[in-house]
Parts: structure tokens; C-alpha cells; sequence
């Protein structure tokens, strides 16, 4: 899978941005930006960005992915268009203290990732592989040049939600991606005392990893990270499987806050 692995920012044009201003300010490179926006013919002309358009702008650092607040962007809105929730989005960034107090400028860590498309590509088959609504992808690309529902092109890069709960977010493996043994699982989690489970089957019914858990940085109200090698205690039996992340109620055993990772092996 064409995962891309470096950082981007989230980026809205401004009245009097172009190209090279945004790359500039950026650290990008007008070709980069170009490619991952399809801002070339037959789409449009050269460089010709308009205001309120939503980019992708690829930068050479570690993979995260940064939102820059525009005029109009709210907390409760980037949750809705990034399938996630007011409380994880503070959780990456303990430095907005209350979710109406952030500001035009701002650059905040937002929970997805970034997808290059590749040859025979659709989105239904590209939401499908990262489990995914095709809605939820289209609402996350929203106001994007050079997309649309019906035809997208090799190099287009796609921002894509990370499985996560309003209390969980795992970042490690990615959705859909080959898993072995010794694989990291990693991630954040907002968890009583930090603890928190996983556990992983095939898709024939065969448990591959029982019931685990793991201890973040950070108990709650605090989210913390957490950082595991995940051993296999038997061999798949099945090309495909799932991964479970959760915790469990103190009062009952009850699973909450599950995210499910599709994964192949």
C-alpha cells in the first residue's frame, strides 16, 4: 500500500497565496504539492490554486499529519470531517485548553494519515480497504482540487481517518496492512490508570495473540501513548484478520472504547 511516509500539512488557500508562497512557507516543493492535489492538466491550468481550496502539502519530516486553522475551522467541524471526536483531537494537543480557543494560524496534529493513490485504484475500494464509508473518506477530502467520486489518478494523495474511539486511537499497524510477528502496536489511549487490552484473531476464527495488555503514559483524565511488540502465539491459518484495541468497565468487564484494525498476514 502507498502509505505515505513524511509528514504533510492540511493546508486552505488564502486570498494571495500561490504555489510558491505556500511551499516557501511551508518547506514544500512546488512539485510535491502539485502531484498530491492533481493541480495540472487536463484538471486545471498550472498553479492555479483559489481560495478555500483544502491541500495536502508534503513536507520532509516524520509521518504526521498538521491542520492549519483557517477562517470557519472548529474544533467540532475537523472531528466531523475526520470521523473522530473533539476529545482525541485535544487529547494530541494539550495545548488548546478549552475546544473554542484556537486560532487562524494555528498548526495542530490531526488523526489521519495520508494515502498515495496507485494504479487501479477506486475509493470504494480504498475505503473498503481501510474500513472505511466512502462518505467518511469524501468528508474527509472535502473542498480538495482535482477529486472526484468517479475518477482518481495515480499520485493524488488522499487524507485518510485513523481507526480510533472517542477515548482511543491506534496508529500502528495501519488499517490493512501485512502484520508479523513482532509488529509494533502503538498509539494513544485515555484509559482508568493507563491500562488498556488488545487482542488479535484471524478471519478463520483462530486467535493469533489472546487477550494482552498494555499501559500507557498516562492514565485519564490524561491521554497517554503506548508503544508494544506484539508477539504471535500461533501461526495464522487465514490470509486476513483483526485487531481489537479496547479497555474493559471496572463495574461489569464490558469492552469499551473498541477500535478494530482490519489487518492481512
Amino acid at each position: 500500500m502507498a502509505i505515505v511516509d513524511r509528514s504533510s500539512f492540511i493546508y486552505t488557500v488564502q486570498p494571495g497565496d500561490t504555489l510558491y508562497s505556500i511551499a516557501a512557507r511551508l518547506g514544500s516543493q512546488i512539485p510535491l504539492i502539485e502531484t498530491a492535489n492533481a493541480l495540472y492538466p487536463p484538471f486545471t491550468d498550472p498553479g492555479l490554486i483559489y481560495p478555500g481550496q483544502v491541500l495536502v502539502v508534503p513536507v520532509f519530516h516524520h509521518n504526521q499529519v498538521n491542520q492549519i486553522i483557517s477562517q470557519g475551522n472548529t474544533l467540532y467541524q475537523l472531528a466531523q470531517n475526520y470521523s473522530t471526536s473533539i476529545d482525541l483531537i485535544q487529547g494530541l494537543n494539550p495545548e488548546i485548553q478549552h475546544p473554542d480557543f484556537i486560532y487562524i494560524g494555528q498548526v495542530i496534529r490531526i488523526p489521519v494519515f495520508i494515502y498515495e493513490v496507485e494504479q487501479g485504484d477506486t475509493l470504494n475500494a480504498i475505503s473498503q480497504r481501510f474500513g472505511l464509508s466512502l462518505s467518511a473518506v469524501l468528508q474527509a477530502n472535502q473542498n480538495r482540487p482535482g477529486l472526484s467520486p468517479d475518477v482518481i489518478f495515480p499520485g493524488y494523495q488522499l487524507i485518510i481517518p485513523y481507526p480510533s474511539s472517542r477515548n482511543m486511537l491506534v496508529l500502528r499497524p495501519f488499517p490493512g496492512s501485512k502484520v508479523r510477528d513482532g509488529q509494533t502496536l502503538s498509539g494513544y489511549a485515555r484509559a482508568f490508570e493507563g491500562s488498556i487490552l488488545y487482542q488479535m484473531k484471524d478471519s478463520s476464527g483462530q486467535t493469533i495473540i489472546r487477550e494482552t495488555a498494555v499501559q500507557t503514559s498516562a492514565g485519564a483524565p490524561s491521554y497517554g501513548s503506548f508503544s508494544e511488540s506484539m508477539n504471535f502465539e500461533r501461526t495464522p491459518t487465514a490470509s486476513s484478520g483483526e485487531l481489537w484495541v479496547y479497555t474493559r468497565s471496572a463495574k461489569d468487564g464490558s469492552i469499551q472504547d473498541l477500535v478494530k484494525v482490519s489487518v492481512r498476514f
